[in-house]
């Protein structure tokens, strides 16, 4: 039997505002991509645009030496050169540049629509859960509408000093999107799974995140 195929999607957006730099957080791409290979999945690693993925310096604790998953950031697909159909699942790594692209890419809107038709299982982690922002069902819905959801909170923001920085602050969105949102203290390991769809709070429940979406494509 085939290998069971995963899209890892991360940012191409590089920075909040000319003071403020932003990215991909490391360790929401390092523990999805690391658990998913150890399960024996292919891993694609894709961005809206293709290219370069950005890492936020502010995730980077000791550098990015002996990392050798950081070399698939150089150069990722660009998601209009993927068919989704092709995956058993995507994951929505995080980040505060996923702010500002992943709501604003038709491509992954498409993908998520798609892969969601099908039931194939949808997770995403922190700031990555802003790429269900805006996604319609088939039925011209909200995809979050209905669904039990989480991801980087209202407090959690206002923690790191970025609530006036970000273009909108997720949990409200979410939730004005008719998202049936939880939450634990701040930083706290939380991961919510309804179905299909499921979602991590913040960078310590990447590892939870993933985890549930393997076991979600394994039932299939």
């Amino acid at each position: 039997m085939a290998n069971k195929k995963v899209l890892l999607v991360v940012t191409n957006h590089d920075r909040i505002d000319d003071q403020h730099v932003s990215g991909l957080w490391l360790e929401e791409f390092l523990e999805p991509y690391r658990a998913l290979k150890s399960a024996g999945y292919e891993v694609v690693v894709a961005s809206p645009k293709g290219g370069k993925s950005p890492l936020d310096a502010r995730s980077i604790e000791d550098g990015i030496a002996g990392i050798s998953e950081a070399a698939l950031l150089e150069n990722t697909l660009a998601l209009s050169e993927i068919n989704p159909l092709d995956f058993d699942g995507i994951f929505l790594s995080g980040g505060h540049g996923t702010m500002f692209d992943f709501p604003a890419s038709a491509d992954l809107k498409i993908a998520l629509r798609k892969l969601n038709k099908e039931g194939r299982g949808i997770a995403s982690v922190c700031h990555g859960v802003a790429g269900l922002v805006g996604v319609l069902n088939e039925q011209g819905r909200p995809i979050v509408e209905g669904r039990n959801i989480t991801s980087f909170t209202n407090s959690e923001e206002v923690a790191v000093a970025l609530d006036h920085l970000v273009p909108f602050m997720l949990e409200t969105r979410l939730r004005e999107q008719g998202g049936l949102f939880s939450k634990k203290d701040n930083f706290a390991v939380h991961v919510v799974a309804d179905g299909n769809l499921i979602t991590g709070q913040n960078p310590p429940s990447s590892k939870a995140t993933v985890e549930a979406l393997i076991r979600f494509i394994e039932s299939k």
